[in-house]
């Protein structure tokens, strides 16, 4: 019963808001989660079980963070209940979001940087693609979900920008740059072949199997990149794009200019990379000012 109302509630919100298979994923298990927490049916469940089920989250030791989505799956949840008319109250309109500190999203160095696009071996196909999406994720900032559903069509090499679909839906153009051209190039007029051996696709970047790789993939490969690198820390394929945005910003990028190529909907969520600029000019100022 609570496993179809639930996916009801996520078909109504997709047709709604487009959101992606991976956002839908997360809201089901944060209410699966809640539904298993409550002695009742979802619907009936009331604020004081809800705050209940909060408390519990806190005593398991669940993270700050986890808990502001899981709370936020929950609220968006009861809220479309009510406006459907399957529930008269909303039993978390009244629930506190947990406070969150505002933590600097991770990023690397302009030298990591230049030490992580050289560590795959380009006489390889595989490292001639691996090359190539590495240069274009730092050059673009896409998200890597947008990196690996590339279609060759997406990209226009004569004006050397990329069209790329994010969340939601929406569409925005990004340059690319010189650099992420010509690896792309050199990848589809040697690499690429060789990766197909004979079969065709319309994914810019294929797997061996000549489809589409999977997020995971490519998260490991930078990780085994970063190793050879000499990059002592994690970093995924995030923390390109946490580069790329730090690195325009350093170099007097407007915010604006970013937050569209970045394609956050909010400048909001853009500006907090101003602070990771912030804080690296003060390490400049503090290293080199007589002063400092």
């Amino acid at each position: 019963m609570n496993d179809r109302i639930i996916d009801r509630y996520l078909d109504a919100i997709w047709l709604e808001r487009g959101l992606s298979d991976h956002t839908l994923s997360a809201y089901r298990r944060d209410l699966r989660q809640l539904a298993g927490s409550l002695e009742k049916p979802i619907l009936e469940a009331t604020e004081a079980d809800l705050q209940g089920a909060v408390a519990e989250r806190y005593r398991r030791g669940y993270k700050t963070r986890s808990s502001a989505r899981w709370l936020s799956s929950v609220k968006g949840f009861y809220r479309q209940m009510v406006t459907s008319g399957r529930l008269a109250v909303d039993p978390a309109a009244h629930l506190e979001h947990p406070k969150l500190g505002r933590s600097l999203p991770g990023t690397l160095s302009e030298t990591e940087v230049q030490r992580l696009l050289a560590a795959p071996d380009v006489n390889s196909p595989l490292g001639l693609r691996d090359r190539a999406m590495l240069e274009l994720l730092y050059a673009s900032g896409l998200r890597i979900s947008e990196l690996v559903g590339l279609k060759t069509s997406s990209v226009n090499l004569r004006q050397g920008v990329v069209r790329v679909f994010g969340k939601g839906g929406k569409e925005r153009l990004v340059p690319m740059g010189q650099e992420a051209l010509r690896w792309i190039v050199q990848f589809v007029e040697q690499g690429r072949v060789e990766l197909l051996r004979g079969r065709t696709s319309d994914v810019l970047f294929p797997s061996l199997r000549a489809r589409e790789m999977a997020r995971q993939t490519f998260w490991h490969a930078i990780k085994r990149y970063a190793a050879a690198a000499g990059i002592g820390r994690s970093i995924s394929p995030h923390t390109l794009r946490h580069a790329f945005a730090t690195h325009l910003l350093n170099h007097g990028a407007d915010l604006r200019a970013v937050q569209m190529m970045l394609g956050h909907a909010d400048l909001s969520t853009t500006q907090i990379y101003t602070h990771v600029a912030q804080a690296r000019l003060k390490e400049l100022h503090s290293a080199h000012h007589p002063r400092g």
